[in-house]
């Protein structure tokens, strides 16, 4: 019998445990999930007879150490500053480690070590990164195999709320994911290529400097560049191409209004704010102003009407109101979100809404050809979640895949090559998961 733990029983990782559960009858596993919180690994395993829940802490070894041990391929949903220190123990224990999380640093260092062990440690095996990657490279390798050369690639990808979801939500938008990131999303400055140029964009232009992005049945999104677009050069195979550039999606607008909080300061994780303990939410804006007339000032500031849309987003948020924050300690980061939480949690029959958008130009035959290609997935509530759908469902698929030996690759890994990406893209398509494309020229 085969053994998978699965670590953090999080917001992402339903669908994963239920994909998990439902094949282990049929392929003899076992399925140990484990989080800080025991109560949510046993919300989310249910009644199985094929999966037990266990408290986890990484921070205790010994515990984490027999853990692991007893397990054959570990998937760490886990915050991903704690994937080395999963990824040292899985060393030690000779496991296979998977997770949806960017290859860090220090994760590259073991590359050497895990292939020596024959161990796959699977990085970027979610939505983005993953299913973006994967998607990319199937068409990629496409347009090469006819002979084709490309000359530009763009990549976007969001995590929004389905048309009928909260109706009357201006931002069009709520935590779908880990609402921390989301707040300090984008810090940095954002790094691509375009027509065969460097391009930068410092953190205080990120939310101005947008692409408009139309998605073929769905309509108009914008998008901002992510941190680093340049590395993906080389990981596609793109080193010839003169426009590289990968981003995240959001409805229109939303970037205009998330563009006043982040140039006010509200998104600084630097610092701890004095007297946060009985400020309330009016106040935490004005902390940021030299007026008291927060409105006011704010639609000066930045030149937008006071019954505009930015300013609608904002009161419809609460910014304005008198309710108290109701945090004894924050930075400004940390009292945005907790602001922002309390309208943009998922309520009860919310359904959230995953649009990825990707564009190829190419040449072949000395003519110049586009491919558009789109993926889209509505989550089914607020628990089952489409976020959770795409980025668990492509780790639960490679999970399978490995433990049939149907993948030999070792190492520290990503999902770009047709090893990875056929067989992963084939079942979520058979799942409803699936990339639509179209030639446009």
């Amino acid at each position: 019998m085969k053994k998978i733990l699965v670590l953090g029983a999080g917001r992402s990782s339903s669908s994963l445990i239920s994909y998990l559960i439902k094949q282990a009858a049929h392929h003899e596993w076992h399925i140990t999930v484990g989080d800080v919180f025991k109560k949510y690994a046993e919300e989310k395993i249910g009644a199985s007879s094929h999966a037990k829940a266990i408290e986890f802490n990484i921070e205790k070894r010994d515990d984490s150490t027999l853990a692991i041990r007893h397990a054959d391929v570990i998937i760490s949903l886990l915050p991903a500053s704690l994937h080395p220190q999963v990824a040292k123990l899985c060393l030690q224990e000779k496991k296979h480690l998977l997770t949806a999380s960017y290859v860090s640093d220090e994760m590259k260092k073991l590359d050497t070590e895990t292939k020596t062990s024959g161990l796959l440690f699977l990085n970027e095996c979610g939505l983005d990164p993953g299913i973006d990657h994967m998607s990319a490279m199937q068409v990629i390798d496409k347009i090469k195999h006819i002979g084709g050369e490309v000359t530009s690639f763009e990549s976007f990808t969001g995590g929004l709320i389905a048309p009928d979801t909260d109706p009357h939500n201006p931002w069009r938008y709520k935590f779908t994911w880990n609402p921390r990131n989301v707040v300090l999303a984008g810090q940095g400055t954002a790094k691509y290529l375009h027509d065969g140029k460097f391009k930068y964009i410092p953190y205080q232009q990120l939310f101005t400097r947008t692409t408009s992005v139309s998605v073929p049945g769905f309509g108009e999104y914008e998008g901002y560049a992510n941190r680093d677009s340049l590395k993906y050069a080389e990981v596609y195979g793109l080193r010839e191409c003169k426009t590289v550039l990968r981003g995240t999606l959001r409805n229109k607008g939303y970037c205009s209004a998330w563009n006043i909080l982040a140039q006010l300061g509200c998104c600084d994780d630097s610092y701890t704010m004095d007297g946060i303990e009985t400020m309330t939410h009016k106040e935490f804006i004005a902390s940021f102003l030299n007026t008291k007339n927060s409105e006011e000032e704010i639609a000066k500031r930045f030149l937008v009407s006071m019954d505009g849309e930015e300013m609608k987003r904002l009161k419809w948020s609460g910014f304005f109101s008198d309710e108290k924050i109701g945090l004894t300690q924050a930075t400004p980061a940390q009292a945005l979100e907790h602001i922002l939480n309390k309208k943009w949690r998922l309520a009860p029959g919310d359904k959230d809404f995953i649009v990825m958008w990707h564009r190829f130009n190419y040449g072949l035959g000395g003519k110049e050809k586009e491919i558009q290609a789109w993926l889209t997935a509505t989550g089914e509530n607020e628990t089952h979640t489409a976020m959770a759908k795409t980025v668990g469902l492509p780790l639960a698929i490679a999970t399978k895949l490995l433990l049939q030996n149907k993948i030999q690759s070792r190492g520290v890994a990503t999902p770009v090559t047709s090893e990875f990406y056929d067989p992963i893209l084939k079942e979520l398509k058979e799942l409803g998961i699936g990339l639509q494309e179209k030639e446009m020229i």
